[in-house]
């Protein structure tokens, strides 16, 4: 089969198309005939290889365990391991090729791709195998850091870097339950968010929204902060008392976090605080993959989550893709198609 190789860490335009041998399907696995894979960020930072924490949270030290790329995929199962009972042959399926939550590569950008029973669902016939190819890492983390009980009718809510993929999937789950939603994003990105149901936009060039509110000062039921790129001291300035903060902490591709840890210095930093900020405190999500996989098709299905395409690159285009990604510029979702 054709398959994307990653020989080692470094720039994206590093990543060759070559012929190899296709995956062997586990007792508790399904074989995938790729139709499309989706490029985000996490597949940007396992290329790269930074931070270099990753290398040791599974991706592997001195080059990639897994050398070819990708998490996420949609398409057509062409076989099923004996002890699997939820697909056959010829079921149309998306899902992540991943078991667990980690960062390293998972075999997703090839013609043919394995992956754990658990990690896939049905495809609604109502979406593209494009769009559903982006719904599952971007969706498993919005779902897994979202208080859903905060998300009740009239609940004020505000996304923080609304436009991405993260974000674009807290909106309209956040929308589906009724909450109120302010997206903040570039100004290039503002239409989108209208499209995706926001209420409120702010322009982060224009506007800080810690400071200068222009829905009138209001006080946000929760905050959900996708870059991390205002200090919890400054969110808490338009929180609610009874409020919720949630960090997702994204790099900006290694333009801000630290070169070896990231994020993780700032997510401890925030553990040690919500010892004493209560605004902080948020539990603990007990989704499991299946089960946040399962929520994902359902509002796909309805019509509540609808993935933005902004551009299809061929398989052979990947490492194109990945600086696509890293550039900033996309309005909407980019995918792989094979």
């Amino acid at each position: 089969m054709q398959a994307i190789i990653q020989d080692r860490y470094g720039p994206p335009e590093a990543l060759r198309l070559r012929e190899i041998g296709q995956p062997t399907v586990g007792d508790d696995e399904v074989l995938v005939r790729v139709r499309a894979a989706s490029v985000h960020p996490d597949v940007w930072h396992v290329v790269t290889g930074h931070p270099y924490v990753l290398r040791l949270m599974g991706s592997g030290l001195r080059r990639p365990r897994c050398p070819v790329p990708g998490t996420d995929l949609a398409g057509v199962v062409v076989a099923v391991g004996r002890r699997v009972t939820g697909f056959r042959p010829g079921d149309e399926v998306f899902g992540e090729s991943l078991r667990g939550f980690s960062w390293r590569n998972g075999g997703a950008f090839a013609e043919y791709a394995v992956a754990p029973e658990e990690g896939l669902v049905g495809k609604p016939a109502n979406v593209t195998f494009e769009q559903a190819a982006t719904v599952p890492t971007t969706g498993y983390i919005a779902l897994l850091n979202l208080p859903t009980e905060r998300l009740r009718p009239g609940r004020r809510v505000l996304v923080n870097g609304a436009a991405g993929g993260v974000g674009a999937v807290v909106v309209q789950v956040a929308k589906a339950h009724g909450a109120h939603v302010t997206g903040v994003d570039h100004t290039r990105k503002l239409d989108l968010l209208r499209s995706l149901g926001a209420d409120e936009v702010v322009d982060h060039t224009r506007v800080d929204f810690t400071r200068d509110d222009p829905t009138g000062g209001a006080r946000y039921d929760l905050i959900v902060d996708i870059p991390g790129n205002r200090p919890f001291s400054a969110c808490r300035r338009v929180l609610a008392p009874d409020g919720c903060y949630v960090l997702i902490g994204h790099d900006q591709f290694g333009r801000t976090g630290h070169r070896w840890l990231g994020s993780l210095p700032r997510f401890a930093r925030l553990g040690l605080t919500s010892l004493f900020v209560p605004q902080l405190r948020r539990g603990s999500a007990s989704l499991s993959k299946r089960e946040a996989m399962e929520l994902l098709r359902a509002h796909l299905e309805a019509g509540e989550l609808t993935p933005v395409i902004d551009r299809t690159y061929p398989l052979a285009e990947a490492g194109a893709a990945l600086r696509h990604l890293a550039g900033g510029e996309a309005l909407g979702r980019i995918v792989l198609t094979v």
